[in-house]
């Protein structure tokens, strides 16, 4: 039986929040207004998993393969940006085992939605939904995602020999 090869990828994200956009996390949208700044939809979910199979598949990092000087980026969704990520990795003959994240944020509550970004996540990963692990936690009032000023995310991956 052929030995198969698995590695491990670690992803982390930062954004501040932004009053003028939508908040939208593991591709869903929670709210219209106080989203988080960036160049594309600014989901600090998806890129820190984007970044997770990456680094597990020695590729570059996120900056590195959607910059944020290239204009065809902007205001991009991240769940296209997820997508790429998982096209590039099968091109490398590799694919997601399991994801497993930690949101930091004072706000807002996100357990209720967990399952609606599973329900995004999982076709674009190639997962069932048991595979993807989704917490959240507060930073007791620690650091700026702890002031209620923007939010954090680490993720953990799995990846194999397709």
């Amino acid at each position: 039986m052929p030995k198969t090869d698995q590695r491990v990828g670690l992803g982390f994200d930062v954004h501040p929040f932004h009053s003028d956009r939508p908040l939208i996390l593991g591709g869903v949208k929670l709210r219209d207004r106080d989203g988080l700044l960036g160049h594309s939809d600014a989901d600090a979910l998806i890129h820190a998993i984007c970044d997770a199979l990456l680094g597990a598949a020695g590729l570059d990092d996120i900056g590195h393969q959607f910059p944020d000087t290239d204009a065809q980026y902007k205001n991009i969704r991240s769940t296209l940006l997820l997508e790429r990520v998982i096209d590039l990795l099968s091109s490398h003959g590799l694919s997601p085992v399991n994801v497993d994240v930690t949101v930091i944020a004072q706000s807002p509550k996100l357990a209720p939605h967990f399952l609606a970004m599973k329900g995004v996540l999982a076709p674009i990963l190639g997962l069932s939904a048991d595979r993807i692990g989704l917490k959240a936690t507060t930073n007791e009032g620690l650091r700026s995602w702890g002031h209620d000023e923007g939010i954090a995310v680490m993720a953990i991956c799995l990846i194999e020999t397709a």
